[in-house]
């Protein structure tokens, strides 16, 4: 929307003049109509220069910015405190949560709702990851009281305008998570962060799969026919429905830039938390040797955040004469994703 800065308002003011000019002759019913249409046309221009303003993606962080000196900094507090700085944003960004608008100029807002949704996906897995390895010793320890109480919270339909209200459920896994965080501060005996190399790789074989079907759907936007691979590797592998041995994938003209915005918000949230396990597994990755690792995939991420100087996502052929975004996103994801790969391999061994 960046065209909305150059916007011409000669035919407005045009308007304004022929409507005063009526004003001094005395023809009342004209002079209604003229200024009606100016009313309308006002408001339709202030509702797109908010929803431009709307539209704008949020800022990086530095994760170790988030508290002052005098907080102290114990293991899992940075991830914690990440988790819920990415929340307030989704929250409290300019026009707040969109993704559930039904009055303009949310409404008609298309790239911020799905830039919101790769942000929510990401805080979902997190969140399920803290509940069922980080804040646990073993596979028989009970579950932390606050993080089921937050890891449910997330899953409410991002798009839902009635009750439940997304922003208020969201809000309270939020609280939730404060509330851990100050009892890990706090509470030693009452909460835990266990910042071991199979929790790391329990959340990364998440991330994994994630950046794997998001750089297949970038790829799928010149579309692809792809042999069918899913049974290889099990002679004896079966599935519910016979499927061609030849597939033709490929993403909707109409899904091209939902697809690309929803990277982006997956790529800028999961770098900051990649940023926070930095620190908080810091002994773990040293002694495995594998810090540049995980800052070799940050630098893979931060790549996909780079401006978007063309008006529209472009849809071009792979070599073509027109640029192609989703390839381009594709790209830099798949990079990253292959690194990940590598780096819960290296977490596996001794």
């Amino acid at each position: 929307m960046k065209w909305l800065a150059k916007l011409n308002f000669s035919g407005l003011r045009r308007l304004f003049a022929d409507a005063m000019a009526e004003r001094s002759s005395g023809n009342g019913g004209i002079l209604r109509s003229r200024w009606a249409v100016i009313s309308v046309l006002a408001l339709f221009c202030a509702l797109l220069l908010l929803g431009w303003y709307w539209s704008r993606e949020p800022q990086q962080f530095a994760v170790t910015d988030i508290y002052t000196n005098d907080t102290p900094v114990v293991t899992g507090t940075t991830t914690t405190a990440t988790l819920i700085k990415v929340v307030d944003i989704l929250l409290d960004k300019p026009g707040g949560y969109t993704a559930n608008d039904m009055l303009p100029p949310g409404i008609w807002l298309d790239n911020t709702p799905n830039w919101e949704f790769g942000v929510l996906v990401q805080v979902r897995d997190l969140s399920k990851a803290m509940r069922e390895a980080f804040s646990r010793s073993q596979s028989q320890s009970t579950e932390d009281s606050d993080l089921a109480l937050a890891e449910p919270r997330f899953n409410v339909d991002h798009k839902s305008w009635a009750v439940p209200w997304p922003e208020s459920e969201y809000g309270d896994g939020r609280d939730y998570f404060s509330s851990y965080q100050q009892r890990l501060l706090r509470d030693a005996d009452s909460a835990q962060f266990y910042a071991r190399a199979d929790n790391l790789r329990y959340w990364l074989a998440t991330v994994e799969k994630r950046l794997g079907s998001l750089s297949q759907r970038l790829s799928a936007s010149v579309g692809q026919r792809r042999i069918n691979t899913d049974l290889s590797g099990d002679i004896g592998a079966t599935q519910s429905t016979e499927a061609p041995a030849e597939l033709i994938v490929k993403t909707s003209w109409f899904k091209i830039d939902d697809v690309f915005y929803e990277a982006r918000g997956t790529c800028w949230a999961l770098l900051h938390f990649l940023r926070a396990v930095e620190v908080d597994f810091a002994e773990v990755l040293a002694r495995k040797n594998a810090r540049v690792s995980v800052q070799q995939i940050i630098r893979e991420l931060e790549m996909t955040q780079q401006p978007v100087r063309s008006p529209i996502i472009a849809n071009g052929d792979g070599f073509g004469l027109i640029a192609n975004h989703s390839l381009v996103m594709a790209s830099y994801i798949s990079r990253a994703n292959a690194a990940i790969i590598d780096l819960r391999d290296l977490l596996s061994k001794g």
